[in-house]
């Protein structure tokens, strides 16, 4: 009986333990299959990231360099007295703008008016007398034909007549001469332009001559100088340039209005100043509206004579790498790839491109610290407003 049941124990042991091996075995065919489905999703790759490009063009643009400057008189003129006496009238408002020929001064022409009354008496005895020697020099004429008197009486009659008119001319000189005198107790505004206070005021006496004080000073103000200096490359290039075009000049004041004004550059300085090598310019500008007062501090800009093609870029789309510039590009298959510049001047806000880059190149112009070269991204063109 023990014999008979041991091999009917033993095969039940064997199925239980296929049956387990079995499911076990299932179990681990079926665990990998549900971790494959799950993890399939997770490393599928990201979208490229969207970014904003600017496509570059050439551009015809005028350069400009910018200097540090100040305003000057074209003509500044210090009003004095040419004739002396006690000023009367004082015809004119502090700070107003005056017109060339506006009285400004009267001074007492009294004594003026009498000495010019005079000169004209003397004018008229002298005339008399003139006319008296030429009667008295024709009636010796006839006498001398007729021998009736010498030859000497003749001679002195025609001197006496000489002397008649000699003092008729000088008699004609001081008439003029009170004439002025009497035009200059008249003081007027030899130019136009803006007049500053009365230094003497009504009731003063003043005297003419080398040590006349300044009544006041008068500063046209029509046009005006920019002055300021430019370095020795500047004055060498831009003196080239001024043989055959004038180099224009646009200011701007130091002011929340950000107004500007335009002319050209006129003159150089005859010299170069050997301590700071930087030369004089001199610009003329109209001055409209008549804002622009002498002495005031102006940013100057010296433009190239004309105007040339060049790729600008924006200066938000330059980066460093310690003493490199470099922009990323985005090339044909719309991915990422360094590209080192080399900058020019500022035009217009934009960055002046001279070796790095070509017409139609698509430059990323922000967000370049979360990009790398290589990276596959999808351009959109920036507008102008993009901050």
């Amino acid at each position: 009986m023990t014999s008979s049941t041991q091999p009917a124990s033993r095969r039940k042991l064997w199925s239980s333990a296929l049956v387990l091996t079995v499911a076990v075995g299932a179990g681990i065919l079926l665990f990998p299959a549900r971790s494959t489905a799950d993890v399939q999703p997770q490393s599928a790759a990201p979208p490229a990231p969207e970014v904003h490009v600017e496509t570059l063009a050439s551009q015809q643009k005028r350069t400009w360099q910018t200097f540090s400057g100040r305003l000057a008189a074209v003509d500044q003129v210090a009003v004095r007295p040419r004739v002396g006496g006690m000023i009367t009238e004082v015809l004119f408002e502090e700070g107003a703008r005056v017109e060339q020929g506006r009285p400004l001064f009267v001074i007492d022409p009294r004594p003026f008016e009498n000495e010019l009354a005079a000169a004209k008496a003397d004018l008229g005895s002298s005339r008399s007398r003139v006319d008296l020697a030429q009667q008295e020099l024709q009636r010796l004429d006839g006498l001398l034909a007729r021998k009736a008197v010498s030859k000497s009486l003749f001679d002195v009659a025609e001197n006496d007549l000489k002397v008649a008119k000699a003092s008729v001319r000088a008699a004609e000189a001081r008439v003029k001469q009170a004439e002025l005198n009497l035009e200059y107790a008249h003081i007027k505004a030899p130019v136009t332009g803006r007049i500053s206070r009365a230094e003497i005021t009504l009731g003063n006496l003043v005297e003419a001559g080398p040590g006349a004080p300044v009544l006041a000073t008068i500063v046209a103000d029509d046009r005006i100088y920019a002055e300021f200096d430019v370095d020795e490359r500047t004055y060498i290039s831009s003196a080239a340039a001024t043989r055959s075009a004038r180099l224009p000049v646009s200011v701007k004041l130091n002011s929340e209005n950000d107004l500007s004004f335009d002319g050209y550059l006129l003159a150089f300085d005859n010299k170069l100043d050997p301590s700071s090598g930087t030369i004089r310019a001199r610009a003329l500008l109209e001055n409209r509206d008549h804002l622009l007062v002498p002495g005031m501090y102006a940013s100057v800009r010296l433009g190239s004579p004309s105007e040339t093609s060049v790729l600008l870029v924006r200066d938000e789309a330059v980066a460093t790498d310690q003493d490199k510039k470099y922009v990323y590009v985005i090339d044909d298959n719309n991915q990422i790839t360094y590209r080192q510049v080399t900058l020019g001047r500022f035009i217009e806000g934009k960055r002046e491109v001279k070796t790095g880059l070509n017409n139609g190149d698509r430059v990323l112009v922000n967000g370049l610290q979360r990009v790398r070269p290589g990276m596959p991204v999808q351009p959109v063109e920036a507008g102008n407003d993009l901050g």
